[in-house]
């Protein structure tokens, strides 16, 4: 019997080499590798027999061993510069990358994921990534308003592409769903990058419509972190189409979080004890909705009789809470594979491209109802 402890004593398995395969196969570790690699030097039968017995020993080339041989590194690089907090209650990048796999693994690529401090740190990663030849390529997320990452990548020649897309980026025509436009040259600079866009102004231009139309005047919008470009984006959309009917800002506002419950639920707080208070809030995410809704059944405010509730992201959390919350629906693991199979056809020699995400729709639900009487 094994004594307790043992098993945690052992030594890992010891992985099969080169050495290994040539010793069981009868060939030079030479004819080995010229075998593995597909290079000329061996005859049709050795290579066969080599590459069977690689298989049966359960033989993998070394990633690190390839890249410094000039070959990929069958990976692909994402890092969240976040809170690590905010992250573990949202739904959005577990749909992400979701999406972004789906299409990796078709490819037999991995996916190498760090979460990291701030943006500093963020491009140092790259820099290391890039030294050791780590990844092939990265996806680039929360992209900002003043963002330094395209201009390293681009100058360390590392295949990426940024998703969300800064808010310079954004094609004067989009097309319909998914399409692919160059940025015109006239209005801004070619661009670093490839990058996958969602048209976040044309969303919120369908939020302001529905509350618009069912009567709400004081609306408040608890947005992300300030400095994100959506964010940025959201919040001058939101302020144009309030301007478009009039609503000026005393009665039509953003405030900014961190995506948590926790400042969402505070800033629901804070809004809700002004004078006059919404009829309505919009809130950036689907975590910071529902703890907005908990917030105004604490303090025994009826949603919608009182106060309206949308939730910009829609998740299972939007259709199991009571009243059920409207929501913008998007297909955030098709964002994902749309990101996916750009940063592939970058890597395959494909031209920079501004490419556009789907347009999320608004699905209304009971959290949203006509304006309460005054």
């Amino acid at each position: 019997m094994t004594a307790p402890g043992e098993a945690a004593r052992r030594k890992p398995a010891r992985r099969p080499t080169i050495k290994d395969i040539a010793r069981r196969a009868g060939v030079s570790e030479s004819a080995v590798s010229f075998a593995l690699n597909d290079r000329p030097g061996v005859s049709q039968d050795t290579r066969a027999r080599v590459r069977r017995v690689a298989e049966e020993l359960g033989w993998q080339a070394n990633s690190a061993a390839r890249a410094l041989s000039g070959e990929r590194a069958g990976a692909m690089g994402l890092v969240l510069a976040r809170p690590a907090q905010t992250l573990g209650v949202e739904s959005f990048f577990l749909q992400l990358v979701s999406g972004i796999q789906e299409v990796l693994s078709a490819r037999k690529i991995a996916l190498l994921f760090q979460v990291v401090e701030d943006l500093d740190t963020e491009c140092a990663l790259y820099r290391r990534w890039w030294a050791e030849r780590r990844v092939d390529g990265v996806l680039v997320v929360d992209p900002r308003t003043e963002d330094p990452r395209p201009e390293l990548l681009a100058s360390l020649g590392l295949p990426a592409v940024v998703v969300g897309g800064p808010a310079t980026t954004e094609p004067a025509t989009p097309g319909p769903a998914v399409s692919a436009t160059p940025a015109p040259a006239a209005a801004h600079p070619p661009p670093l990058l490839s990058t996958v866009w969602a048209d976040d102004a044309k969303a919120m231009a369908r939020v302001l419509d529905h509350l618009y139309g069912l009567g709400h005047r004081r609306i408040v919008h608890v947005a992300g972190m300030p400095g994100l470009a959506h964010t940025e984006r959201r919040i001058r959309s939101l302020r144009t189409e309030a301007d478009l009917r009039g609503l000026d800002e005393r009665h039509v506002h953003s405030v900014t979080t961190d995506y948590s419950d926790a400042e969402g639920a505070e800033a629901t707080r804070r809004i809700l004890d002004a004078a006059p208070p919404p009829t309505a809030i919009i809130y950036d995410n689907d975590v910071m909705a529902v703890a907005g809704a908990s917030v105004a059944a604490e303090r025994g405010i009826p949603v919608p009789g009182a106060l309206s509730i949308v939730a910009w992201d829609d998740s299972a959390l939007c259709r199991v809470t009571h009243p059920r919350l409207t929501a913008l629906v998007r297909d955030t693991p098709g964002f994902g594979r749309l990101a996916a199979q750009e940063l592939l056809a970058v890597l395959d020699g494909g031209p920079l491209r501004t490419v556009q995400g789907e347009l999320p729709h608004l699905e209304a639900r009971e959290s949203t109802g006509a304006r309460p009487p005054r």
